[in-house]
């Protein structure tokens, strides 16, 4: 039962992590507030696996978990993403709030669906990945106007059905995945620290992945429309 509990602990941690990272976004650290919302996605990314391999549905059953993790979620990727793009004017000055408000009520949409997650591990619309978007942002110092529309069409996409793949729990090119996904990992923590001068190499390099994730959720969504309709 202990371990049950710990492993609770562990999701939970993530609401300190969200805690840290928006102090250090206030005071204008965006390494700090970045470096702490990245070790959130480690615990994100091995939390479930915890949690399956500790039983915990079964010996703790009113004690629901994905609820928990659900709230951090929110926070550490949509909340404390949202604060950066007003403290840091990542976009025109009068459209900060308006944007980081569509940003937070498309999350909040997107995290209440039932079918967020598909029992087949899919995620159904663009699955909210605003602290990895943001960070993107604020390396490659595009036009705030620009940042704005690619903010707004992220915000727009939560909102469309196409269904995002699972990462830690792909039901395809699972290997592959795990692989760039780690390669990705530690290249945002080099970024991490080489910031606010990233080195281009490595900026393009980690945006591999990025490209691939997103490229395999709409061949996998093809594949299964054409499924479908045959």
């Amino acid at each position: 039962m202990i371990l049950v509990w710990l492993v609770h602990l562990y999701t939970a941690s993530g609401v300190v992590l969200a805690l840290l990272a928006a102090r250090a976004v206030i005071d204008a650290d965006y390494r700090a507030a970045f470096f702490w919302l990245w070790l959130q996605v480690v615990v994100d990314a091995t939390d479930g696996v915890l949690a399956r391999r500790a039983h915990v549905v079964e010996r703790v059953p009113w004690f629901d978990g994905a609820t928990l993790d659900q709230i951090v979620d929110y926070l550490t990727y949509a909340f404390v993403p949202a604060l950066v793009v007003w403290r840091a004017l990542l976009v025109p000055g009068g459209w900060t709030i308006p944007v980081a408000s569509a940003m937070l009520l498309a999350s909040a949409y997107g995290f209440s669906r039932k079918d967020a997650k598909t029992s087949d591990h899919y995620f159904t619309g663009w699955p909210s990945y605003w602290n990895v978007a943001v960070f993107y942002l604020l390396v490659l110092r595009w036009p705030p106007a620009i940042n704005a529309a690619i903010l707004l069409a992220l915000a727009t996409l939560v909102f469309i059905p196409i269904r995002y793949v699972y990462p830690s729990r792909m039901p395809v090119l699972k290997v592959t995945t795990n692989v760039l996904g780690a390669i990705w990992a530690a290249s945002m923590l080099v970024m991490l620290w080489q910031y606010p001068v990233v080195s281009p190499v490595v900026l393009w390099a980690s945006l591999v992945f990025v490209v691939y994730y997103h490229a395999v959720s709409f061949a996998l969504n093809v594949r299964r429309r054409g499924a479908a309709s045959s």
